[in-house]
């Protein structure tokens, strides 16, 4: 795996604010073939046990996942960026620590091998639930301009008391536009 300070150097120069959802020079056809090649090793390595699919107005291409049981803590989710050819992967249903934490060393290393192999960059989760300081929008900066608009207009927000809302880099390059 790259080390940590050049996985942060490149998730910081493919961000583009004028272009969300994929970069200015995105290969449609090379994202195509490294998913491809991702979805052809999970289902060398785990069968015909999971499904893949596509996003649409997202900076993240595709996902496949592995059933419950398959992976190396449960349920297993491999995600494909459009920028970078960034790719990621957690268990279970949302982005968390935890999601990363179940990852086992001996899966790290094969899908950190099969995306070198499919000219991709594994993105570790943690790094990518690092505080966003970028210059895109995200829908994390629509949400927060949204809840501080709500005491202008006489709403309160009571249900997110003590969220920060911070943008991660994951919602940057793994979330819708």
């Amino acid at each position: 795996m790259l080390p940590l300070d050049e996985i942060r150097t490149l998730l910081s120069a493919h961000d583009d604010p004028d272009h969300r959802e994929r970069p200015r020079d995105f290969d449609a056809d090379a994202c195509e073939h490294r998913f491809a090649l991702l979805t052809a090793a999970r289902e060398r390595r785990f069968g015909p046990s999971g499904s893949a699919g596509l996003y649409q107005d997202a900076s993240v291409y595709g996902r496949f996942s592995v059933a419950d049981g398959a992976g190396p803590a449960g349920r297993l989710w491999v995600e494909l960026s459009n920028f970078g050819a960034f790719v990621t992967a957690g268990t279970g249903g949302d982005w968390t620590a935890d999601s990363a934490a179940d990852l086992s060393a001996e899966f790290v290393t094969w899908l950190d091998g099969t995306c070198t192999a499919a000219g991709c960059v594994f993105v570790p989760l943690d790094v990518l639930l690092e505080p966003y300081d970028g210059p895109t929008p995200t829908l994390v900066d629509e949400d927060r301009d949204f809840v501080e608009m709500l005491p202008a207009l006489g709403l309160d927000d009571e249900g997110d008391e003590g969220d920060d809302m911070q943008a991660v880099w994951a919602d940057r390059y793994f979330d819708y536009v």
